[in-house]
């Protein structure tokens, strides 16, 4: 039995039309695809039918873990939060009648207020409970502040919600100056989602990039370490290869794919 699920983000294979990307992921044998809302909203903008998104994916047998992402809760005035919050509340609406469990929601990226931060982001994730789709909190490695794992987990416990929970990132672990031993304090039931990737170092740390992220195994950080931390807390949930890469856009998307899970598997198994 495989310790993890596996998921393509679909921004792996980002200029793939969204329905392709679910045959394609399925196809190469994933058992989830994380999508971005910006491409589904795209698609219903051009006169496409969500039911249309929703039979692909029940065909394909394929779940989605995440959607991706609510914006700006954490950093919108008193004035502007009614409307933001509205913002995200429809886009959870949107992965509910996709059938996802969570929505990934990006962090403050300059001087945060944990207090503030904790209080909003109980706010839509009781909303999102009520609805269906629960929002989780994002660290990213290269913005000014919420770049590490113990920032994230500061406004997943500053909620005080049993049902808060955060996204790891092994490249925004590395990007952010941070370590991924912080995995042992974590509680399984508190990650919505693993992203999976590697990085190299032929680019400074500080000057690394989602363009700079590459196939699990490609690069230096220990994610053989990483895996064995999540397996030694209880994790066994979703690993879901992150990428945004050009060069992987223009190759065939299907074999992107294929190779990827191949990367991540011959990895998280043996760990």
């Amino acid at each position: 039995m495989s310790s993890f699920l596996y998921s393509l983000n679909a921004s792996t294979i980002r200029t793939t039309p969204l329905l392709d990307k679910i045959r394609i992921t399925a196809e190469a044998g994933y058992q989830g695809i994380e999508l971005w809302f910006n491409e589904v909203e795209e698609f219903l903008s051009q006169g496409g039918e969500l039911q249309t998104i929703s039979t692909a994916i029940q065909e394909s047998g394929l779940t989605v873990p995440t959607m991706i992402m609510l914006r700006d809760w954490w950093t919108a005035s008193p004035e502007e939060y009614p409307s933001v919050f509205d913002i995200c509340l429809n886009r959870i609406k949107l992965a509910v009648s996709l059938g996802a469990e969570y929505v990934i929601a990006c962090p403050h990226q300059k001087k945060p207020d944990y207090d503030l931060g904790a209080q909003r982001y109980r706010e839509l994730l009781e909303a999102g409970i009520e609805v269906g789709a629960k929002p989780a909190v994002e660290f990213l490695g290269f913005v000014e502040e919420v770049t590490k794992i113990e920032d994230a987990l500061q406004i997943v416990e500053k909620s005080g919600h049993p049902q808060a929970t955060l996204v790891l990132d092994p490249f925004h672990v590395f990007r952010g100056g941070g370590s991924i031993e912080t995995i042992a304090q974590l509680k399984p039931e508190q990650i919505a989602i693993s992203h999976f990737n590697d990085a190299v170092n032929t680019i400074p740390r500080e000057e690394q990039m989602d363009p700079d992220r590459v196939m699990p195994g490609e690069g230096h950080i220990d994610l053989t370490r990483y895996c064995r931390l999540l397996k030694q807390i209880g994790y066994q949930s979703w690993l879901s290869l992150e990428l945004f890469r050009e060069d992987l856009w223009q190759q065939d998307p299907l074999d992107v794919a294929r190779r990827g899970l191949e990367c991540m598997q011959a990895i998280a198994e043996d760990a």
